[in-house]
């Protein structure tokens, strides 16, 4: 895996979309920006809630891309897989597959 250009490729493609629809981008981008301000959860934490979802759903780009910004906010390895317990718990057996990817893209990114 290379989850810096994985990251990079993903970030690309939806730079893509939000060009060929930007009345909805505009949107989600503001959804996006309310749901992981800092509140009673850091957004740290928030962005592990999001990562244990991508997981639980079996999202690839959504892994990298919260991933990444849990590690920008200051999420730790230990955190990130209590949050993966919780995905695993809700998303079963294929929750497990998809969090071994995201420990993978946490510790290259």
């Amino acid at each position: 895996m290379n989850a810096s250009q994985d990251l990079k490729d993903a970030k690309a493609r939806m730079a893509a979309f939000s060009k060929a629809s930007p009345d909805l981008f505009e949107g989600f981008a503001k959804v996006s920006k309310a749901a992981t301000r800092s509140g009673s959860f850091s957004s740290a934490q928030k962005e592990l809630i999001a990562t244990a979802i991508s997981v639980a759903k079996g999202c690839d780009d959504c892994i990298l891309y919260h991933v990444d910004a849990a590690r920008r906010h200051g999420a730790d390895e230990a955190a990130l897989v209590e949050a993966l317990e919780i995905a695993v718990e809700m998303g079963g057996g294929p929750a497990v597959m998809y969090a071994g990817k995201a420990l993978e893209a946490f510790r290259s990114l």
